[in-house]
């Protein structure tokens, strides 16, 4: 009797464990509270939300690739490296969402918890991680790998268009579009360069995934 519900016992927490990890599968580890840029929502629409951002900073690195794609794996393998203690004094921080990233647009740059961003132009793009809300300038760890640089986003207005999916370009660009189609027929002006922000981790199944198009808009009368 004693053994039946042992076995019973372990079993129970097996299937547990499967549902924990089934879950962090699903929805990319968000079971637990991921910190984003905080922002309030001024305008809705059935297409998109106009988002007022505050400040707050960014880790950036350039790399040179022939792609998006092949430059974002060593970008995030150097910004991994910052926020897990490569930094003084060796401070391990939390990823943040969304990760970022923004298209090329002609050599200007514009912005953007996870986040990470990303611009590019003639082969080169910049990627960047949102930092956590409790730091300043002052108290955050400094990078010991001189191709990061720590920057401070102002405050600013940006366009938001939701979706899920996949992280492809097809998939970016159509809602690109849209989002781009949207703010023209309501009269608002895009005043940057268009960004991809995902929320989930690669683990993340498509369909349950947070990506959005964003773009920072003009106020009006500006």
């Amino acid at each position: 009797m004693f053994r039946r519900t042992i076995i019973r016992m372990s079993l129970s927490r097996a299937a547990s464990c499967v549902l924990v990890a089934l879950t962090g599968l699903l929805f990319g580890g968000h079971a637990l509270a991921i910190e984003e840029p905080e922002f309030t929502v001024v305008e809705e629409t059935d297409a998109y939300e106009i988002r007022r951002y505050e400040p707050y900073l960014v880790a950036e690195v350039d790399v040179v690739a022939a792609s998006e794609k092949s430059a974002g794996g060593e970008a995030f393998r150097i910004l991994a490296g910052y926020i897990f203690g490569d930094n003084q004094p060796q401070t391990k921080m939390a990823m943040t969402a969304p990760v970022e990233m923004t298209e090329p647009d002609g050599g200007e740059k514009m912005q953007m918890t996870a986040p990470v961003e990303s611009s590019g132009s003639n082969g080169t793009f910049t990627y960047a991680f949102v930092m956590e809300r409790k730091y300043s300038l002052d108290t955050l760890p400094q990078p010991t790998d001189p191709r990061i640089r720590i920057r401070k986003r102002p405050e600013r207005l940006v366009a938001a268009l939701r979706y899920s999916g996949r992280w492809s370009e097809d998939n970016y660009e159509r809602h690109r579009a849209e989002l781009a189609a949207a703010l023209a027929a309501d009269g608002i002006d895009a005043s940057g360069p268009y960004t991809l922000a995902r929320y989930n981790s690669p683990f993340a199944l498509p369909w349950f995934r947070r990506n959005e198009v964003l773009v920072e808009v003009r106020p009006d009368g500006s």
